[in-house]
C-alpha cells in the first residue's frame, strides 16, 4: 500500500475534497484516478449541493426562522394549514 498526493487545482478541478476515495487502474502506460462511490454516498457534486443546503438550514436556525417542534405529524400539518390561510388572507386584503 502506498500514499498519493494530488494536488489541490486538480482535486478541485475533479470535484474530490481531502479523505475522499478514488480507485486506481494502470491503462495503457497510464495511471488512471476514479472517483470511488459506494452505493449509499453521494458524488461529490451530490455533497456540495447537500452541504450547501445544510449550511443555508443551518443560518435559517440561527436567525430563529424555524417551527416546531412539533409532537405529531397532525400537529404539524394543522400547523402549515394554519400558514397557508395566513398567506391566503394576506394576498386577499385590498390595497389602501
Amino acid at each position: 500500500m502506498g500514499q498519493v498526493t494530488i494536488p489541490t487545482r486538480v482535486l478541485e478541478m475533479a470535484g474530490l475534497n481531502k479523505g475522499d476515495m478514488v480507485d486506481f487502474e494502470y491503462r495503457a502506460g497510464k495511471i488512471i484516478i476514479t472517483p470511488k462511490v459506494a452505493a449509499d454516498e453521494y458524488t461529490p457534486r451530490q455533497r456540495r449541493i447537500l452541504e450547501a443546503q445544510v449550511k443555508e438550514g443551518l443560518k435559517d436556525i440561527e436567525a430563529g426562522r424555524i417551527y416546531g417542534p412539533f409532537d405529531t405529524a397532525d400537529g404539524m400539518i394543522a400547523h402549515m394549514k394554519g400558514q397557508l390561510k395566513k398567506r391566503a388572507a394576506k394576498k386577499t386584503k385590498p390595497a389602501r
